[in-house]
């Protein structure tokens, strides 16, 4: 059974990637799907209970909150999905360089890479924010500044363990190119490690957004973003808990997809791994009789 299929039998995994696949295209559709206007103020419809109109009803300002929903899975979703994309682009291109050339190439890169990760993601995010003003892009760029070097270590190790194999040190005995080697022997052998890795950093990277935007360092009034949602609802948050509700369910829902669908994949990809997760009772084989316990 391949790889595919094997993610196909996995309920959970197929539904998580369906969740994930619904609400990207919810944001990426949204200027078509969205009821109405986002940033359109209407203080006569001010904390509005939810309504046939108004869905999840309307925040501070008298403004959709479905739509706002909708629009701001761009900045916390769409947006982290590019940061890590870049982040695990550039962690590979290095990682690969590293792990197949090794030597002195390896030891200055890794060098780096501790460097980079010696220090907190959370105080460098800060930091830069602090130099280059607050902002989604901001973050984003601090995001891709700092994910790169752990993206790098973790796949060059993965990198390490296949160059050593035979048919890779064959190739390089008679004289293929460098290049050649890394693209048809290493590259597709590993792509399955890079797909766990970056699915399971993603789960982060959203939290880290909308805590980041919830202490007002990101996105940027009056744009929607999740969590400036629930920034703006902390303060009725006794009274219309429904507002802090919406943002806060829909990160839930999309941290955990991301998180399943990345158990999913590693599971997939290395089926031990399965019979590792059974409940401990199916494997013990307890037999109750009376008051004795055989196992």
């Amino acid at each position: 059974m391949t790889c595919i299929q094997r993610l196909c039998h996995d309920k959970l995994g197929i539904s998580s990637l369906g969740i994930l696949l619904i609400i990207m295209l919810l944001g990426i559709f949204a200027p078509l799907i969205a009821p109405h206007d986002p940033l359109a103020v209407n203080m006569k419809l001010r904390y509005a209970a939810p309504s046939l109109e108004y869905w999840f009803g309307n925040d501070h300002l008298g403004r959709c909150v479905l739509s706002r929903l909708l629009y701001g899975i761009r900045p916390s979703v769409l947006w982290v999905l590019v940061a890590l994309v870049l982040s695990v682009f550039i962690g590979t291109v290095i990682g690969f360089i590293a792990g197949y050339f090794k030597g002195w190439v390896d030891a200055v890169i890794m060098r780096v890479c501790d460097v980079m990760l010696s220090f907190p993601v959370y105080v460098m995010t800060l930091a830069i924010v602090g130099m280059l003003g607050v902002g989604l892009e901001n973050i984003l760029l601090a995001f891709v500044l700092m994910k790169w070097a752990w993206f790098a270590r973790v796949i060059r190790t993965s990198v390490m363990q296949y160059t050593e194999l035979e048919y890779v040190t064959f190739s390089k005995a008679i004289g293929m190119p460098s290049h050649h080697i890394i693209r048809k022997h290493i590259l597709p052998v590993t792509l399955s490690d890079i797909a766990v890795v970056a699915s399971s950093s993603i789960g982060s990277m959203i939290l880290q957004i909308s805590g980041l935007s919830f202490l007002g360092l990101g996105m940027k009034a009056p744009n929607p973003e999740w969590g400036m949602m629930l920034n703006e609802a902390r303060q009725v948050m006794f009274t219309k808990p429904e507002l802090m509700l919406a943002p806060g369910i829909s990160i839930v829902i999309v941290v955990s997809a991301f998180n399943f669908l990345a158990d999913s994949l590693q599971v997939a990809l290395n089926p031990t791994l399965a019979n590792e997760k059974k409940p401990l009772l199916v494997k013990m084989n307890v037999k109750f009789r009376g008051k004795e316990v055989a196992k």
